[in-house]
């Protein structure tokens, strides 16, 4: 069984960050502080998927992935391209002249993951017939959405299809034919996915359902995509026939694509962090019936949609549909591909509690307690000036110990202007040279002190704050 391992693939670069509060407003599962002037990314509650990248206006949210130069460590590489990477190009009239520019570049092979999705539409085509009765299931395609379920809608782990990604069974298949072709070991021989998302370069390093993926290095499309251009040529009597895939293989790029390829119609396809949000609530809440499927990808549009692409994701699912139009329904077949030796998952998926307040049950009710009340003595406006993206998810890092109550601006404003009118009611007529009871000024010393640490951390110049307002 695997244990929690955490990799993230969405890193800070610090010299870009403005302090500004964006990223901490559209992060779904509220992933992201701002304090000392810089966000933050909290790595057990961020679940790669990219938003933060798409709505940061000074860039400082960057995608970690290898860079190309990856495929001379190998002594033979094979090219993993997503089927969104043929929706970069204008006029793509065949799939061909991208593969067939992957070896111009410097593979000495391709496999399409397009071929493999197609294996995993059988493979779920079979098993939710024969498992119909625990309908619906849940895509496990993109890993976004696997762990958004694992940290956030335990009871819905169980609906997760235990089915292989389309990019790790497409990795067994290229390794299995790279060896049977040159007869190289095993770690001489190079796995390159090409990726429309950071959140395949986490699943490769630390994948779900499987003890350890055959993708060895992630590029991005973004990084390809110029290198391909004076590759590629369209005279058909220059390209060799490498593609193998179908329309629902290719189709899988587009969102409703996955759920397309189950030939069923009681489905569902939802993507954008956002509305999965909402369906999983749903789902959870038991508000969805009569389903047999619910397909779910993080990025908006599908994975055409990723942020390691370079087209508009709308025009990119418009390019996969008239390139996949005249092709067959599916080239690949499960009986034709015995390297394929076992398509479900070999360790279940488990919930982490990265949210969870306390270590017991008893102590998270005793926390959530404080946390209400710590909500009800915040103003309730969500502005984001404390750092975190809402009051209760302020008074959740103060039950933590990650924050303080005066970190809320509000509160600190209202603790000054007491300390001010005790100091003042202390002092309020006293005549001119009239001292104070010695309780009195030890009461005055304590006002005092209080009021200059309220004030170190509110940033009055001269002072070492917190936020730095």
């Amino acid at each position: 069984m695997n244990t929690y391992k955490f990799v993230r693939s969405v890193q800070l670069r610090e010299s870009a960050c403005q302090g500004c509060i964006n990223c901490i407003k559209y992060c779904p599962t509220q992933a992201i502080r701002v304090h000392n002037g810089k966000a933050h990314i909290i790595d057990k509650f961020c679940i790669d998927c990219g938003r933060c990248i798409h709505y940061c206006p000074h860039h400082a949210k960057v995608p970690a992935y290898d860079p190309l130069s990856v495929i001379n460590h190998f002594k033979y590489t094979v090219a993993l391209p997503a089927p969104s990477l043929y929706a970069q190009y204008n006029n793509l009239s065949s799939v061909d002249i991208v593969l067939n520019a992957l070896l111009k570049l410097g593979f000495d092979d391709v496999y399409e993951v397009s071929a493999a999705a197609e294996l995993v539409s059988e493979a779920s085509r079979e098993y939710i017939r024969d498992h119909m009765d625990e309908a619906p299931f849940i895509s496990s395609a993109c890993p976004s959405v696997i762990r958004l379920i694992r940290v956030k809608f335990p009871a819905l782990i169980s609906r997760l299809l235990p089915i292989k990604a389309p990019v790790e069974v497409a990795a067994e298949i290229a390794r299995a034919r790279a060896m049977k072709k040159t007869g190289l070991k095993p770690e001489d021989i190079g796995i390159i996915f090409i990726s429309p998302c950071p959140s395949k370069v986490s699943y490769a390093k630390a994948p779900l359902g499987i003890e350890k993926s055959n993708i060895d290095n992630v590029v991005a499309i973004k990084d390809v995509y110029p290198l391909l251009l004076p590759h590629m040529k369209h005279d058909d009597s220059q390209l060799d026939p490498i593609s193998s895939s179908g329309r629902i293989g290719i189709g899988w790029s587009n969102a409703g694509g996955e759920a397309g390829g189950l030939l069923v119609e009681n489905y569902l396809a939802a993507d954008g962090i956002v509305n999965i949000l909402r369906v999983l609530e749903d789902l959870e809440d038991e508000k969805i019936h009569g389903l047999a499927f619910i397909e779910l990808t993080a990025c908006s549009g599908g994975c055409v949609g990723g942020t390691l692409t370079v087209e508009n994701a709308y025009i990119a699912a418009a390019k996969t549909k008239r390139l996949s139009k005249y092709q067959p329904v599916a080239k690949n077949h499960l009986a034709d591909n015995p390297e394929v030796e076992n398509m479900y998952w070999a360790d279940n998926v488990e919930y982490e509690p990265v949210f969870r307040l306390g270590n017991t049950f008893r102590e998270s009710l005793q926390m959530m307690s404080t946390v209400e009340e710590l909500t009800a003595r915040f103003p309730g406006l969500d502005c984001g000036s404390c750092g975190a993206p809402t009051c209760q998810t302020l008074a959740e890092d103060i039950v933590r110990g990650d924050a303080a109550p005066n970190d809320c601006i509000y509160v600190l404003r209202s603790n000054i202007a007491d300390l001010s009118h005790k100091i003042e009611h202390l002092t309020d007529g006293k005549s001119a040279g009239e001292p104070l009871t010695e309780d009195e000024d030890r009461l005055l010393h304590r006002y005092i002190h209080e009021l200059t640490t309220e004030l170190a951390s509110f940033g009055v110049p001269g002072k070492s704050g917190k936020k730095g307002v």
